[in-house]
Order: C-alpha cells, then structure tokens, then sequence
C-alpha cells in the first residue's frame, strides 16, 4: 500500500515540476527530501506501532498533543492530500491524452475527473478489491521504471555531464532554489503515510506497520534518485519542466528520445497505472481521516458511518471523490502539488511533534529523529511561493476557528 502510495505523482510529474525550479540540482533535491521523509517515516511508524487506529497524525494529536493540534493535523492532511490527489488525476489525464496526441486542457480536467468517478467506487467498495487493485499495480509500474532505467542509461553516459551543468540555476541563489526543489520532492515520498492510517485493518501493526514504512522508504529512495538522474541525463532540465507544464507528462518525454522503440508508449501506461495507485491509496486514506474525524464530531457524523457489508466508510469515500474532484478543475499540476507541499509538511511538523511526546516504554528511536523531521518540516514548508503557505495558514486559521464555534455550539467534548 505504501509503494503504490509513493510510486505515481512524485516519480511521473513532481520531478519536472521541482526540475523546473532548480534545475539539475533536483537529482540532490530527491536524495535530500529522502532523508527528511525518512526522519518522518520514523516517526509515523513508532507513533501508528503505539497507537494503531485509523486517522493517523489526527489521532496521534489528540492523543499526545492537544485537541487543537489534533484537529490541525486533520485539517492539514485533506486539504494536502486533497491536492495531491488532484495532481494524480491531472496527471493520469495528461499521460493519456500525451499518448494519443492531445493537448487540450479541457480535455485534461475531464480525464481526470472520469478517474476520480471510477476509483470511488473501487474504493467505496471495501478494501479487499482495492488491495489486490494495488498490488498489480505496483508490480507493473517497478517493472516499467527499471525497464525505463536500463534503457535510458546509456544516453546518460554517453552524454556524460553535460545536461548537469550548471547544477544550480544561474541568477537565482541556489540556495533557495535548492530547499525549495527539496519541499516540492518531500511529498513525493509521503505515502508511507497511507499505511499508519489503515492501522485498524492491518494484522499485527505494532510489527507489519513500522517495517512496512522502512521499507517503502528504502527501495523508493533508491528509484526516485536513480530515475530522476536518467531522466535529466537524457534531455536535461530544461525540457523535463516544459514537459510537466505543457502535458503533465515529463517521463514520456524523456522515454521519446529512447532509440528503443516503444518505450515511451510502456512508461506511458506504467503512469497511468500509478497515477491510479496514488489516487486509490489517497481515497482510502483521506476517506479513513474523515471517518475519524467524524467519529469525534470534528466533521460532520454521517462520515463516521461504516458499511456492514463491506466495512467501509463509503460516505466519507464519496465525499473525498467530490472534493478531490473540485480541486481537479483548478487544471494546473504546479499549483495543487505546491499547496500540497505547505500543508503536507504542516502535517508532518505534527507528527513528529507528536512522537516527541511518546512515552519511554513506546519509543522504538532515538529521540533525535523525531527533532531532525520537526526542523525539517518547518525549515522547508516555508521555502515554497508564499502565496501558497499564506492560503496554507488561512486554512488554519479559519478551520481553527469552525473548530472552535462548531464545538461550543455542539458542546462537544474535544479531548
């Protein structure tokens, strides 16, 4: 679950959009927000081990924090993975329309929006289907990028250094350009996330869940690094973020300069079923925040209401199509995943906010860990455009404050 998580939007279309603020330095940029998302995967995976139930950093707020710092965490995570999810689909759409030969924005929101309809249901349906849904995917799409990485390798050598230099954009401190690519690339990784909020409906979690984390973070890191090399090896930067601006399709082009023949067409279906896989994991994900969230009166009840049959929450599963679907008519990938890079580490301070408060006898790390991925998170969050951290700290603010009215109203115990 955490790889078909993570191997879809960072990996097809977040690398040519944090290619494009900094250049070739984004292979730097992945390597760098690989050890921040392992400082947070640790985190997760010792608090999810401790407390396993479905909300992830919502609950393990409420429990460790406060209920405000809860509520935030809550609140952070649909409006982040909110608009990660957007950036699946509009991505799925551009890889197929790419493949057909199609420009059209238009037709870009429709695509996805049909995906968005369909994956509801999938995942409205229960969790069985969904899992076995996942586990084809994920295969397929290893298959395809280490396909994509043997066959673009020999360019890249053949080219020597010459796409990587200069490494930081000229005219801009590369500095900032480089903690900003680094922000962008963190969400990218954050699908560990999906499997501590699934902790009620996995066997064993205090061992499955923390391994399952490790380990999902290992073998990404080593692809994402190894990919995004190739892909800037091949044909550079430059044309990576045009790619991602144009058709929100950077790989396919990358694989269109291969002398093999079909390759663009293979990774071209390979995004589309990872785009798939994100989009599946974040339904299941964020409808499991909402159910918790509902449970305590943080949202609306009837989210809290869990299918007999099936045992899932499919009114919270149509209410997080139709939000995601909302955001998808915005159009424009470079804007939903850079809000999503201020909220999801928003989130992530939280969480390991919330592993500094794990008693001795649940501490499976080094305290240290959970200090390094607080600064992390922090540090990066605010290297993103400020327009997009200014709306992230609205969104506080104003879901604060319903948080605060609808609980004095209701009368509501928050704790």
């Amino acid at each position: 679950m955490g790889l078909g998580s993570i191997m879809g939007t960072g990996i097809f279309v977040s690398i040519g959009i944090a290619a494009g603020v900094c250049g070739p330095s984004v292979v730097l940029a992945v390597f760098l927000a690989a050890f921040v998302a392992t400082f947070n995967g640790l985190s997760s995976a010792q608090l999810a081990a401790s407390h396993p139930v479905s909300g992830g950093t919502y609950e393990y707020g409420y429990k460790y924090l406060n209920p405000a710092m809860g509520f935030t965490a809550g609140w952070m995570f649909l409006c982040a993975k909110s608009a990660s999810a957007a950036t699946a689909a509009l991505g799925f759409a551009g890889y197929v329309l790419t493949a057909l030969g199609v420009e059209n924005p238009f037709a870009r929101v429709l695509f996805g929006l049909g995906i968005i309809a369909v994956l509801t249901i999938i995942v409205a349906g229960g969790m069985r289907s969904s899992n076995r849904t996942n586990a084809i995917i994920v295969s397929f799409t290893l298959l395809v990028l280490a396909v994509f990485v043997v066959v673009g390798a020999p360019t890249v050598f053949a080219n020597g250094t010459s796409q990587f230099v200069p490494f930081l954009p000229v005219g801009e401190s590369g500095t900032r350009a480089l903690l900003h690519g680094t922000a962008l690339m963190f969400v990218a990784y954050t699908g560990y996330g999906r499997i501590a909020t699934l902790g009620e409906e996995v066997r064993d979690p205090a061992r499955s869940i923390p391994r399952a984390i490790i380990t999902t973070l290992i073998v990404t890191m080593v692809l994402y690094v190894t990919v995004t090399a190739v892909a800037v090896g091949v044909v550079g930067a430059g044309p990576l973020a045009e790619a991602t601006r144009s058709a929100a399709a950077p790989l396919e082009v990358v694989a269109q300069s291969f002398t093999v023949p079909g390759i663009d067409w293979l990774v071209a279906l390979a995004a589309i079923t990872a785009m798939t896989g994100v989009l599946l994991n974040l339904l299941l994900g964020l409808s499991r925040v909402m159910l918790a969230m509902g449970r305590r009166r943080d949202l609306p009840t009837a989210l809290a209401s869990v299918d007999e049959r099936t045992q899932s929450p499919r009114v919270a599963v149509i209410v997080t199509g139709v939000l995601i679907a909302g955001l998808v008519l915005i159009g424009n990938v470079e804007t939903t995943w850079s809000f999503s890079a201020f909220t999801v580490l928003v989130y992530y301070a939280l969480t390991n906010l919330a592993a500094l408060r794990l008693p001795e006898e649940h501490r499976r790390f080094p305290r240290i860990i959970s200090v390094l991925g607080l600064f992390s998170c922090l540090g990066l969050a605010f290297w993103v455009e400020p327009v997009f951290w200014i709306v992230g700290l609205g969104l506080i603010g104003l879901g604060l404050l319903w948080h605060f009215l609808a609980g004095a109203a209701g009368g509501k115990t928050t704790h």
